[in-house]
């Protein structure tokens, strides 16, 4: 069930009920589909990127992963409930996969130290599972066409059930919107930090701050420089647009 939140059609669903909707999509149907996430800081960065908002808008699921975008519903009278967040469903889809055996995955982004160490603990942790690739791509603000080429011949020579990109946002959501129609996969994620956090380069808060709402505070303690607009710009934009809204249809009634 998709759910309007500041014009973004979001999912109102459970973590485990976007994880099963994937994988059905995974084994049953034909087509290419798009996972991408929604947070106050991707909203406030849609607001003057086209392309991104329409990277956004147009995913097969747009899962509300942030607890801004839950407060937003709530406060609107809308059904999400809780989180979706990339981990969530990175290590629910690979689950399912690992128990179905005989899909594959690739890894796209981040280094080639981090890559080496997914790779290692995903053989511990799902080893039914095939890496069919991964591939570290330039570090660079926009990709050439032979970049661009490069990239999508690795992945199509793999055959991937399922690709996960990690270049942190907005450029994995445009990257994968701009070139799914070239890739010979079924199901693209944008993941952006999940790479970091999976293999422990980069720590998740404690359980207890996530399950507050405030796992954003302790990133932002230990990564101000990288942090602060999120947290001092966009966020502030996010709320004040939410409370608009509310005002708005206030008005109305």
């Amino acid at each position: 069930m998709k759910e309007d939140i500041l014009g973004f059609p979001v999912d109102a669903l459970s973590p485990e009920a976007c994880v099963a909707a994937v994988f059905e999509s995974l084994e049953h149907k034909s087509g290419k589909a798009r996972l991408v996430c929604l947070n106050p800081h991707s909203y406030a960065v849609a607001l003057n990127d086209t392309e991104f908002e329409r990277a956004l808008k147009s995913a097969d699921w747009l899962v509300p992963d942030g607890v801004g975008v839950v407060f937003a519903s709530r406060f609107l009278g809308g059904a999400v409930r809780m989180r979706v967040t990339g981990s969530d469903v990175f290590a629910g889809l690979h689950a399912r996969m690992n128990a179905r055996k005989g899909m594959s995955v690739f890894f796209l982004g981040s280094t080639e130290e981090t890559l080496a160490k997914i790779c290692a603990r995903m053989a511990l942790d799902y080893p039914n599972i095939r890496v069919a690739g991964t591939y570290s791509p330039p570090f660079k603000p926009a990709y050439s066409v032979a970049d661009l080429d490069e990239m999508i011949n690795v992945v199509n020579a793999a055959r991937p059930d399922v690709l996960w990109v990690g270049m942190t946002a907005p450029k994995q959501e445009k990257w994968i919107f701009e070139n799914l129609h070239r890739l010979d996969v079924k199901f693209a994620g944008a993941v952006g930090a999940v790479f970091d956090f999976y293999v422990g380069t980069v720590k998740r808060s404690h359980p207890v701050f996530q399950e507050l709402g405030l796992e954003w505070l302790p990133r932002l303690l230990r990564q101000p420089r990288r942090l602060w607009r999120r947290t001092f710009v966009s966020a502030p934009i996010f709320v004040w647009h939410v409370f608009r809204r509310a005002f708005r249809r206030s008005d109305q009634g």
